[in-house]
């Protein structure tokens, strides 16, 4: 029966319907929309370097299980790009602020990290670390998400926020939790084309990265 013919007076509630053919319906604009995944496997970085462009207003990308190869003190980190992933050394300020706590209490802290310490930039060009995440223990991992604004305006920089939750182990003070919160700006009027993640050393040795479009 085709939806076009139907008629509430001519429908028996008691009867079951088949319905055939194909029915789209219009004007329904979901908020946003998978355009790529990355799975690592000792993988040195993971590069979004296609579909970044003037088609979405923010992109937004989220990380799941993210493991470090290496033992001790690997940062995830994150770089953009002005000419299609060739290099990853755009300029960024940042404020970052933070939360954790060790297993048995052995210490604890909500920190904020302005723009010229380790962790947060004055229009440096290296990698922006997004949490401290560890090392290579079976159970340490990272997840979280980037959101990226307006990444092809060449009139404006390219803000972006992130928020990182991981679970690290420290050889002093054991395993500890971590709430990592990173607010900046990419500090340049070019579109941002492409997406870098790695860890400050060593290589991803597990987890996936997705990349969403919002309108």
């Amino acid at each position: 029966m085709a939806l076009s013919k139907i008629q509430p007076a001519s429908m028996d509630l008691t009867a079951n319907y088949a319905f055939t053919g194909t029915n789209s319906i219009s004007g329904v604009d979901y908020p946003e929309k998978k355009l790529a995944t990355l799975t690592a496997s000792s993988s040195a970085t993971l590069n979004f370097t296609s579909s970044i462009d003037n088609t979405y207003n923010i992109y937004k990308f989220r990380w799941v299980n993210i493991h470090p190869s290496h033992n001790q003190d690997a940062q995830w980190s994150f770089q953009g790009s002005t000419d299609s992933g060739s290099n990853y050394n755009t300029a960024m300020v940042t404020t970052v602020f933070r939360a954790y706590h060790f297993e048995g209490d052995s210490g604890a802290a909500l920190q904020s990290r302005s723009r010229d310490s380790e962790e947060g930039q004055s229009g440096e060009t290296a990698y922006q670390p997004l949490g401290y995440q560890g090392g290579a223990v079976a159970d340490e991992n990272c997840s979280g998400e980037l959101f990226l604004f307006n990444p092809s305006s060449t009139t404006f920089v390219k803000h972006f926020l992130c928020r990182n939750a991981a679970q690290g182990y420290d050889s002093g003070s054991g395993g500890f939790q971590q709430d990592y919160h990173v607010a900046g700006y990419f500090n340049t009027t070019s579109a941002i084309d492409a997406i870098s993640f790695k860890f400050s050393t060593g290589n991803i040795d597990s987890g996936t990265i997705e990349m969403y479009g919002i309108n």
